[in-house]
């Protein structure tokens, strides 16, 4: 007979990968251990592996829960309807919305996939794409010619954006000079600006 699923599995999932992904960003991928990841999520060995039977699911399961997550974020908040200016401005806020008190998560995301398959790491890159392809997607009503022939810069511009939402757990501070809300403005208008000059 099946073994049925307890009412609360996906709270006990989620608790466990919020642990495991501290211990991954504090530790490293390489130095982590499992016995330390229950250590922290106050479950046991045994019960870490029922689980997730390995580092690597595990790894794989935190960057794929944060992902889908991003991607669900940004198609909630995706209005085509909207002028293009605004569209973008929602899309970068639903971003840093969503890394909010998720820097550990994003962290694996950034530093783990090479402990990865490769059929991992193509369904990571299938979120990632779509994740892109809705930015780029915006960018290009707002400036055609950056997906010129002669001089492609639609995907530069658009990963110099995410490049802008990325890295932003690495300075910014919750309570500090600038909130969530300002940097995505801040951030949507040196695109917006910028891609006026480039040519």
């Amino acid at each position: 007979m099946a073994r049925t699923r307890a009412a609360d599995f996906e709270e006990k999932q989620r608790i466990i990968l919020d642990h495991a992904a501290q211990v991954f960003a504090d530790q490293g991928m390489e130095k982590a251990s499992m016995s330390q990841i229950a250590t922290v999520a106050h479950v046991s060995k045994a019960l870490l592996y029922h689980y997730y039977p390995s580092k690597d699911a595990l790894i794989f399961a935190i960057i794929m829960t944060h992902l889908e997550g991003l991607d669900a974020a940004i198609e909630e908040a995706d209005d085509p309807d909207l002028p293009p200016e605004q569209r973008l401005r929602k899309l970068v806020g639903a971003v840093l919305e969503n890394y909010r008190g998720a820097d550990n998560q994003h962290k694996v995301q950034l530093n783990a996939t090479s402990a990865l398959s490769d059929e991992q790491k193509a369904e990571i890159t299938a979120i990632e794409r779509r994740i892109v392809r809705r930015f780029s997607t915006v960018l290009d009503q707002i400036n055609p010619g950056l997906n010129s022939r002669d001089r492609p810069l639609l995907m530069p511009v658009t990963m110099s954006l995410f490049g802008m939402m990325n890295w932003v757990y690495m300075w910014f501070r919750e309570g500090g000079r600038i909130s969530r809300e300002d940097y995505a403005d801040v951030a949507t208008t040196l695109i917006l600006e910028g891609i006026k000059a480039v040519r």
